[in-house]
């Protein structure tokens, strides 16, 4: 069943992801008929973090500067405590998933990603979990933080940890399968 034929995603990343957050998603994307993209900043490729050791490098599709939000029909943000951080002072990278919130397309971050989303001041009052160790800023920046495998808010899907991803896989799916929801349900709170 591709039920995702035709569309195409963005899973934006720097190096120091959570292997198995990127893959998992990468590849039930891919065998729902998803067309998927690494966006990253870096030029060629970006390497994994398994657990407590760099591990496999993965070719970027486009780069970031070089992306555009409206070539892609869902963005997704792997965890793991080096990718997010790298990516959150990263000018680019929170523009662009700032637009994807602008416009209503879906986003699904787990772990440690949705650090990234706090940049982009556009996550108040929006229901989320994550790692628990980023739960306090995740609340600081607004958000009604829960404890569960999976939490879905207009389009916004976020989970917690690897143990998570089927929960969470197959949360993103039914959220890109909706398309875009109403972006203005929510109005941004400008960071600085």
């Amino acid at each position: 069943m591709k039920s995702l034929n035709g569309k195409k995603i963005a899973i934006l990343t720097e190096s120091g992801f959570e292997e198995v957050e990127l893959t998992s998603p990468k590849k039930e994307l891919e065998d729902a008929g998803a067309e998927v993209h690494i966006v990253s900043p870096q030029k060629e490729t970006v390497k994994a973090w398994d657990h407590d050791h760099w591990s496999i490098e993965l070719p970027v599709d486009v780069q970031v500067e070089n992306a555009k939000v409206e070539d892609y029909d869902a963005l997704v943000i792997p965890g793991g405590v080096i990718n997010p951080d790298k990516m959150r002072i990263n000018q680019k990278c929170v523009e662009f998933a700032q637009q994807f919130l602008e416009v209503g397309k879906p986003v699904a971050a787990i772990c440690h990603g949705p650090q990234l989303l706090i940049e982009t001041g556009m996550i108040s009052g929006r229901n989320m979990t994550s790692y628990p160790s980023i739960k306090t800023d995740l609340e600081n920046a607004g958000v009604i933080w829960t404890d569960k495998e999976v939490v879905t808010d207009n389009g916004l899907v976020t989970s917690r940890s690897p143990k998570d991803l089927p929960a969470f896989n197959k949360k993103m799916i039914e959220e890109i399968k909706e398309g875009t929801h109403d972006p203005s349900v929510f109005t941004p709170t400008p960071m600085h």
